[in-house]
């Protein structure tokens, strides 16, 4: 999406907390002639109750989300044939929701029961983990885009208030990335080739021995792009060493690097989806076009991130301390005790200078600079929680945590100033119900706050016709603050490789001061603001997973359905529904086993029209869509093959769009899907 011309502004972040041992550091450079760069330095604190990541298979994080009383989602990225995309490693799981933007290495918006639900391509919303380490910046804001799926052994997800980690206080939860490690896999080589000039490559070794073990992972990855000026380009190294000593302790030590970049094709008006998807404004000879020239204007991204990070447990599961981020917790009668108790206590810091330009429109040089601003974002925050086994198969959960959240900014070259603090408490109350072996039943009551990010502080006017009449803002905001109900369980219906799989939930959050950001007749973003009139976010959220037997072979199904009803109480907009998210979402796969050989199917299915504008104008929405996909995968020993196509009926549609308050369809603001592509892969694991 276009925001506000800017010059590369640099980043400084400070992440630290008390405790034993943690340094992490994470340098961000992000560079984009129209809208960022973001060079940074971030020393990171460690999530609390996360036991070592080499050492935390998925066994033990799926036992671990069943003492959650709320949704969750446990996704495994390396069963997946392709892995080009975050999309691959997320689809089919409830309650996430992933809009495309131009379908390569790019920056998709990431949602979860709609916090965030306006923000990209910088994102805000959601606490972003790699390994248990937070990648947001203290202003919670993160890019997803520098997040390499190929290289996690499993995605958890504690959606909501569901998050365990201190600094999770968002509507939205938790993502947590963990790496492979040198104990997961001695190494493979991976190769995918498909339309419109994509290419991907990775090649990973791991090594093992009696107390140490470590991994290196190296990929590329380019992409000529489905639209016109949409090409893309991801490299990255990720390595890992890890200790085991003795008396329980752990150190494990990390080293990312990653280079992305990617043009922006940007928006056009709703009738170009179907005449011309693969275009841009500049193609055409209209005064849009000549005014929004995507050509001359060079809209583009670049980010990279060099990320070393150290973390370190000492102590057994009746007392452990975790990383600078102090936490620690306790069973007073052992294991099997009827009381447990966590404490954890975390503190986070970022600093950023950002210089606003604006952009000529004839040429997409870099003309005045129109905001000069030093940025400031710290977080104090401490946590006590308790669970209580108050019967057999019963177990009551509670936690409290405690915040200090600040957000000041002033201006360098004039007097403008503005300082924001807040102080809240985000109380949770949850019950596990035990049903059966086989079944788990949940209700929880929650309270979530968000503050607002660096993006949403300082807001920018520029019209592309008058660029020289470009201004800036600081802008005073409330906290977004929400109270959560949710309803839900997960089972299995029969055993072994047969039984069907199920998870679901129901929640209803009542909001106050929602934060929404809107755009401006040409796509670029003006302003976030404080909604009065209260909302209202409820929704569903439904997977299935399983496997039928069939003759010599089997059928493999998973799906899933994630249902949001996100509207406006009262106010301006009363009775209207937010912009932003679909109201249904499924996503079904069925796939024919036989032998080492699987084929079939896959959906991804919007079923009914989204508004792009919180007025809800006619003739604005993104239409219904429904995509039709197939694949073909072949495994035998350490070979593995696929080939897969997407959107094979080559259907015209809108994968996302900006938001406005009020929107008109010969606005530009439809972001063209993907048309039929083709992908192929062969993966050698040794």
């Amino acid at each position: 999406m276009s925001t506000p011309p800017m010059t590369p502004l640099s980043c400084f972040s400070l992440r630290t907390t008390a405790g034993v041992l943690l340094v992490a550091a994470l340098v961000t450079q992000a560079q984009a002639q129209e809208a960022v760069s973001l060079p940074s330095v971030t020393v990171q604190s460690s999530p609390s109750g996360a036991d070592m990541p080499a050492r935390n298979g998925v066994e033990k994080e799926r036992k671990r989300l069943q003492q959650v009383p709320g949704g969750t989602n446990l996704a495994e990225p390396q069963k997946e044939a392709r892995m080009a995309t975050l999309r691959d490693a997320l689809d089919y799981q409830p309650g996430i929701v992933l809009q495309d933007f131009f379908g390569g290495t790019d920056q998709p918006r990431l949602g979860i029961r709609g916090s965030g639900i306006q923000s990209n391509p910088v994102n805000r919303g959601v606490l972003l983990l790699q390994d248990g380490l937070p990648l947001n910046e203290a202003d919670g804001s993160f890019i997803i885009g520098l997040i390499e799926p190929r290289n996690a052994a499993y995605v958890s997800a504690r959606r909501g208030a569901n998050a365990i980690t201190p600094g999770a206080t968002t509507l939205g939860g938790e993502v947590d990335f963990v790496s492979l490690t040198g104990a997961d896999e001695r190494g493979r080589v991976r190769a995918e080739t498909g339309s419109f000039g994509r290419q991907g490559l990775q090649g990973a070794v791991g090594v093992v021995g009696e107390q140490l073990d470590g991994r290196v992972s190296v990929s590329s990855d380019r992409y000529d792009g489905y639209r016109h000026h949409s090409a893309s380009q991801r490299d990255a190294l990720q390595a890992n060493v890890g200790f085991q000593g003795d008396g329980g302790f752990e150190n494990r030590t990390y080293l990312n690097w990653t280079d992305l970049a990617f043009q922006i094709p940007s928006v056009v008006p709703k009738d170009r989806i179907g005449s011309d998807p693969r275009g841009v404004l500049g193609d055409g000879k209209t005064p849009q076009d000549q005014l929004l020239n995507v050509y001359k204007r060079d809209p583009r991204r670049a980010a990279t991130q060099l990320r070393l990070a150290n973390r370190s447990t000492w102590g057994s599961e009746a007392l452990r301390t975790t990383g600078a981020q102090w936490q620690a917790s306790g069973r007073p009668d052992g294991t099997a005790g009827a009381v447990g108790w966590r404490t954890a206590l975390s503190w986070a810091q970022s600093q950023m200078e950002r210089d606003l330009y604006a952009t000529n429109p004839a040429n997409g040089q870099q003309m005045q600079r129109f905001g000069s601003y030093d940025l400031d974002a710290s977080n104090l925050q401490a946590l006590a929680s308790a669970d209580w086994r108050v019967a057999p198969g019963w177990t009551v959960l509670g936690s409290l945590q405690w915040s200090q959240v600040t957000r000041d900014a002033a201006s360098r070259t004039s007097a403008a100033q503005l300082d924001q603090d807040w102080n809240f408490a985000t109380p949770k109350i949850g019950v596990n119900w035990e049903l059966s072996p086989a079944t788990r039943l949940w209700a929880n009551l929650s309270r979530s706050h968000e503050a607002p990010t660096y993006w949403e502080i300082l807001g920018a006017t520029v019209a592309p016709n008058n660029p020289a009449a470009a201004s800036a803002e600081l802008v005073r905001l409330k906290t977004q603050r929400a109270t959560t109900l949710e309803l839900g369980g997960q089972g299995r219906l029969g055993e072994g490789a047969q039984a069907l799989q199920w998870n679901a939930a129901v929640y209803r959050s009542v909001v106050a001061d929602e934060l929404i950001s809107t755009t401006d007749a040409n796509g670029i973003k003006v302003g976030t603001y404080n909604y009065r009139g209260g909302t209202l976010h409820q929704g569903v959220e439904l997977g299935l997973s399983g496997s039928q037997r069939m003759g010599v072979g089997a059928l493999d199904y998973r799906g899933s359905w994630t249902y949001s009803d996100f509207h406006f109480r009262a106010g301006e907009y009363a009775g209207k529904q937010i912009a932003g998210v679909p109201r249904h979402l499924i996503n079904a796969e069925l796939m024919v086993r036989l032998g080492a050989w699987r084929f079939g199917p896959n959906l991804r299915w919007v079923p009914v029209s989204t508004p792009t504008d919180h007025a809800n104008t006619a003739g604005t929405q993104q239409e219904s869509y429904a995509l039709l996909g197939l694949k073909v995968e072949w495994r035998d020993g350490p070979w593995a093959v696929y080939l897969q196509a997407d959107n094979v009926t080559d259907r015209r549609y809108a994968s996302s769009y900006v938001i406005r308050n009020q929107a008109t369809a010969a606005q530009p603001g439809y972001l063209p899907g993907l048309g039929r592509s083709l992908t192929a892969g062969l993966t050698y694991k040794f």
